[in-house]
């Protein structure tokens, strides 16, 4: 099964607004294992960027200016995310822009449901965990991923995050990722993670009496027989 963990970031809030797109990050997942598949893209938007947005994700218009508008990326993004299982966390945001970007260049595309199935996580956290935070930093914390480097937001960093806690949510596994594919430094941690876990189930050591223990312990048996019964001396 082939899963695509799927994030934007944009200039604002709505695409109703005339926000844009700017950012765009697909992590794959076949069989419920992170693979090194994935599609990134920053995006040109033409438009100014709200300060509030800014602020989340740290993108400026400067740092845009030389990078593709969504014209230039968008059939690579459908070629990678077509006929997949969307995850996205909060999948209208996601989703409605997605749509609105495809619609100005080929309608056809759209809506992206046509082509692909979508499960959105943060439905999933508020029926898992009614009446809590159900942010994706929330989620983190909840599930022990570490997000301790995500100081603003990301489009692919923060699908790799959402990947491992989509997992955790659906029940876990015992290896995220193939053992000769390279690993990025969050997949060293859920790795280490998992060897802790498999050397805590180790067999505990067997450690003998010494003799000194030994002498000891008949000592003791020898004590409780003068008493009475001994049980211990008449089972050697």
């Amino acid at each position: 099964m082939r899963q695509i963990v799927l994030d934007t970031e944009t200039t604002g809030l709505s695409p109703d607004h005339g926000h844009r797109l700017i950012e765009v990050g697909c992590l794959e997942i076949i069989n419920r294992r992170i693979t090194n598949n994935h599609f990134h893209a920053y995006v040109n938007p033409k438009c100014a960027i709200d300060e509030g947005a800014v602020k989340v994700h740290g993108i400026t218009a400067t740092f845009l200016k030389d990078k593709p508008v969504f014209a230039d990326i968008a059939e690579q993004l459908f070629a990678f995310i077509d006929g997949a299982e969307l995850i996205i966390h909060n999948a209208p945001f996601d989703l409605g822009f997605l749509n609105m970007e495809f619609k100005k260049i080929n309608p056809s595309r759209t809506p992206i449901t046509q082509f692909c199935a979508v499960i959105d996580t943060l439905v999933m956290a508020r029926r898992e965990h009614p009446g809590q935070q159900n942010t994706l930093d929330a989620l983190c914390r909840r599930y022990g991923v570490n997000n301790k480097h995500r100081e603003l937001h990301g489009a692919l960093l923060d699908a790799e995050l959402l990947a491992q806690v989509y997992l955790l949510m659906t029940g876990g596994q015992t290896q995220l990722f193939a053992a000769e594919e390279p690993l990025h430094p969050i997949r060293e941690m859920q790795r280490d993670r998992e060897v802790v876990k498999q050397q805590r189930v180790r067999s505990l050591p067997v450690i003998t009496a010494s003799e000194a223990e030994i002498a000891a312990h008949n000592t003791f048996l020898a004590m409780l027989a003068k008493k009475g019964k001994c049980v211990w001396q008449e089972t050697q």
